[in-house]
């Protein structure tokens, strides 16, 4: 079966936030922590509301809360699209700013220049845009790829994904609950398998 890497990841996230503030209520209440299922989180907050209503730390745990549930809302039900800075065009005399169109819609991602609408480039080129931008941390966000980002980004499964990393033992990092690799060692790889598709080996 398909594996959503987007909704297991706030999933992760939705039973550390709630099980952090339900470890929180039990152990000020001396009370039995419930199981760290989303279920049993959500179900023991919600029979505390009140008592954490009038806790001094009420502002964070709603905001954290409400944070995590947006964020699950729109892995839930994906709508509108959000635009991801690049960094600066990579063409001689340009002064615009490449940006990415991350969405829910079908159209293969583009990296596209504010300032000239020629400056396009297809979305799996966006780590190689990163090594010619040159101005450290301009593609931050270039530099390191989620699973989901580089399934929409080469139009592979993630299960793909996630095998290629690890037979290829590309360089990775935590960030909060999720793993992030290296985009050069994500480009290279899909690089050579492209290379192979046009040569005919394996």
């Amino acid at each position: 079966m398909p594996f959503n890497a987007a909704a297991a990841d706030v999933r992760s996230e939705i039973v550390a936030t709630a099980g952090a503030w339900s470890g929180l209520v039990a152990e000020e209440r001396r009370l039995a922590a419930p199981r760290r299922t989303v279920e049993e989180l959500s179900a023991f907050l919600a029979r505390h509301a009140d008592w954490l209503s009038a806790h001094p730390a009420a502002a964070d745990v709603t905001g954290e809360l409400a944070r995590v549930e947006a964020k699950a809302r729109r892995v839930a039900r994906p709508g509108g699209s959000r635009r991801r800075l690049v960094g600066a065009c990579v063409i001689n005399g340009c002064d615009g700013e490449l940006s990415s169109v991350v969405g829910d819609d079908t159209r293969p991602l583009e990296i596209q220049c504010d300032a000239d609408t020629e400056h396009t480039w297809a979305g799996h080129q966006w780590t190689q845009l990163s090594r010619t931008l040159g101005r450290p941390g301009a593609a931050g966000s270039a530099a390191w790829l989620a699973a989901s980002d580089v399934a929409r980004l080469w139009e592979t499964p993630v299960g793909t994904v996630y095998r290629l990393a690890s037979e290829q033992q590309w360089e990775r990092r935590r960030e909060g609950t999720r793993t992030l690799y290296r985009g050069t060692d994500v480009q290279d790889c899909f690089n050579r398998r492209s290379e192979r598709a046009v040569t005919g080996r394996g």
